[in-house]
């Protein structure tokens, strides 16, 4: 066996297990499918082991391949951790720091600050994904999961980014035909456009007024598992929508929405999770300072009652 085996080869390795298949593997690494497979092949000769069984659908991992998964995922843990402690000696964050979050708010919110991070710390690989579910950290091997809502793992490490709730809104147009709701139980006969994201519970709304959190089912002609289809819908007329503020802010100043049911919210603030093993982390120390610093800022257009000012 050759033991000049690279660190670049298990992680081609890693992201192939991970992802199920090359072509999903080559996708995700910027290379092509071949590519992938030719490394695969130099990593098996060198190990002298098959490390996936293959077919025409799909790769199938091997028990050699299981325990080669379990060593390489060590090997390149302390391999970031080594340039962790390299850079934090000279105060400069280097090294890979794998990122995700949900659709709408990793690519509207997420996104910016994430540029942002990589410019002021140019040494840093980051790599921004964003998913419609809740997301493995550790299985799947990210960093950090900046996500929205507030029941939190208890096996990982969490802190909070900034402080968020989601509010009902509706084109004023919905409620000239169909009326403003005077309590939540209302909601029940209403056309309302249930969402499902992520974690979130399907056509059950939890919300919390000045009696403590109440629960409603709700439902309507139109439901998706995108939050941004929703909001376009509810500015379109279609119906009731359950959405955190950020997203719904711009509409609501500028007449598009309007709020409903104003004494209700939802709490859901924005975190970051991460694994336990990360919590000394330089790189992951950092991006979550980094995003503390730019998405918690107050915005003193919010009243404490979640109404907008």
């Amino acid at each position: 066996m050759n033991n000049q085996i690279e660190n670049g080869d298990l992680a081609v390795f890693v992201e192939v297990v991970r992802r199920g298949s090359f072509s999903g593997a080559a996708h995700s690494l910027g290379m092509s499918a071949a590519f992938v497979s030719k490394r695969i092949g130099i990593l098996e000769a060198q190990l002298g082991v098959r490390l996936f069984a293959r077919s025409t659908q799909r790769v199938v991992i091997t028990e050699e391949g299981e325990q080669v998964y379990a060593r390489a995922q060590l090997i390149l843990a302390q391999l970031d951790d080594m340039l962790d402690d390299v850079a934090e000696r000279r105060q400069e964050p280097a090294g890979r720091l794998r990122i995700c979050s949900s659709f709408g708010f990793g690519r509207n919110v997420v996104a910016p600050v994430v540029a942002r991070l990589a410019a002021s710390h140019p040494k840093l690989q980051i790599r921004l994904e964003v998913f419609d579910r809740l997301v493995d950290t550790v299985a799947e091997g990210f960093d950090l999961d900046v996500r929205i809502g507030d029941d939190l793992p208890p096996q990982l490490v969490a802190r909070k980014l900034m402080d968020n709730h989601r509010i009902l809104c509706a084109a004023p147009g919905y409620i000239a035909r169909h009326g403003m709701p005077k309590s939540l139980k209302v909601l029940a006969s209403h056309q309302c456009l249930a969402i499902k994201e992520r974690d979130h519970p399907f056509g059950t709304w939890r919300l919390r007024g000045k009696g403590g959190e109440e629960t409603v089912r709700v439902s309507g002609p139109l439901s998706t598992n995108h939050g941004e289809i929703a909001l376009r819908w509810a500015v379109e007329g279609a119906g009731i929508v359950l959405r955190s503020l950020w997203d719904a802010r711009a509409y609501l100043e500028s007449g598009a929405l309007v709020q409903v049911l104003p004494d209700y919210t939802q709490p859901a603030s924005v975190w970051a999770v991460y694994p336990q093993r990360l919590s000394g982390s330089g790189r992951v120390r950092v991006c979550v300072d980094f995003l503390r610093r730019h998405l918690g800022q107050p915005d003193a257009r919010l009243g404490a009652d979640g109404a907008l000012r």
